[in-house]
């Protein structure tokens, strides 16, 4: 399965930013991590800090599955609005996931410190707004659901907007206090190379063929034969679970995001915003550390990587129509623009912990617009899981819920 297409600007902006071996010969290991993007990189941080012998592994070279084409837009906002979720799993459940979604923004900004990252975190607000007069009620909902659940939000009239943000034909809107921005893919390359000097090791350009089971160990076979007898393996696979597992938990769409020519000037009334509307799909939109313009949006169902390609033109031009209704005078001059794969599931939540048909074995699948920050979360159930600890959200994020 092709997760990314067309000039993802991260894999361009960052190149080659490490290079590792394939497997050669059989190991073994506590911890086997298969899949090499953000979520196997904060998996593997935190195997590494529990004190496991850890190895991860990967198909492709390291980062260059959906990590390379993700918008990392951090944000505690689930796709599943907060008063709909609570309807869908109750309140506790609910507020809880998207606590952990607000948790998980100021964790990963202590990582960045600890190992020193460049991969630019930045602090940033969010605004969600109606796009459509009929959405206010609705988002009012939303912001009051929000606002008794104890987060910092403030709701904005479509003249505060226009005053604060520039953007016309709105029609009010949730501003946020908590959110922040990163380029995941210079972030997890970091994350990787700090846990190599701790004992991770690593290999690309190598594939999971095969995986016996036995008491208290799996045996995986790679592509190239070798063999890594591990005691646990924890897939942090993202949307290609769903060649793995083959039962209908989550829906792939594809995505499309674009980012302009550098202009430090026009959008620096969002520097430190992420944006993104009611629309369904909604469009989403940010400014990068060098200047540009990012947005994206068009989501629609994937059934494979050429028929996704074939749109980008077309989506391209919808999703610059939709700017122009909210920046009128405003040209964007594209730079560059990509497609990408992403998983949908009904409750917006991700699938995190066992599976009974994989033993010794633990899944992280962080889904929809909140990937990151789910992995992130899934670093402190991972943790509790391998010491046979219990976690609060465990029961919201199983499969089988």
């Amino acid at each position: 399965m092709d997760l990314k297409s067309n000039e993802p600007f991260w894999l361009l902006k960052n190149g080659l930013t490490a290079s590792y071996p394939s497997l050669k010969s059989n190991e073994e290991c506590d911890v086997l991590i298969i899949g090499g993007g953000i979520t196997g990189s904060l998996i593997a941080h935190q195997m590494v800090t529990d004190g496991y012998k850890t190895m991860l592994i990967d198909k492709r070279e390291i980062c260059n599955g959906s990590t390379s084409a993700t918008t990392s837009m951090l944000q505690y906002e689930i796709d599943i609005p907060l008063y709909e979720l609570t309807e869908m799993i109750g309140e506790k459940g609910a507020v809880e996931s998207y606590k952990a979604c607000s948790d998980a923004i100021d964790i990963l900004e202590k990582l960045t410190k600890i190992i020193r990252s460049d991969a630019g975190f930045k602090r940033k607000k969010s605004l969600y707004f109606a796009s459509k007069k009929k959405d206010v009620n609705w988002l009012k909902k939303e912001y009051e659901a929000r606002k008794n659940a104890g987060f910092k939000v403030k709701w904005l009239e479509a003249d505060q907007i226009v005053k604060q943000f520039g953007f016309e034909n709105t029609y009010g809107g949730i501003v946020s206090v908590q959110g922040a921005s990163i380029d995941a893919f210079k972030f997890a390359h970091e994350l990787l190379g700090y846990n190599i000097k701790k004992g991770l090791r690593i290999f690309d350009k190598t594939e999971m063929k095969k995986v016996e089971y036995h008491k208290g160990f799996n045996l995986v076979t790679v592509d190239s034969g070798f063999q890594i007898k591990a005691k646990k393996v924890i897939y942090c696979i993202g949307y290609e679970s769903k060649n793995l597992l083959k039962e209908n938990f989550v829906n792939l769409k594809s995505t499309y995001a674009m980012v302009s020519e550098i202009d430090t000037d026009t959008f620096k009334n969002i520097n430190s915003t992420l944006v993104w509307n009611t629309d369904d799909p909604y469009i989403y939109m940010r400014t990068t550390d060098d200047g540009r313009l990012l947005i994206g949006g068009g989501d629609e169902d994937f059934y494979d990587a050429e028929k996704r390609d074939i749109l980008l033109n077309k989506k391209e031009k919808e999703i610059l129509k939709t700017l122009k209704k909210i920046k009128p005078d405003y040209h964007f001059y594209t730079d560059f623009v990509w497609a990408g794969t992403f998983g949908e599931t009904k409750d917006g939540l991700p699938y995190i912990g066992e599976h009974k048909k994989f033993k010794n074995s633990y899944f992280v699948l962080g889904f929809g617009g909140n990937g990151i920050t789910f992995s992130v979360t899934g670093m402190e159930m991972a943790s509790r899981f391998m010491k046979n600890k219990k976690h609060l959200l465990s029961e919201y994020f199983k499969f089988g819920r």
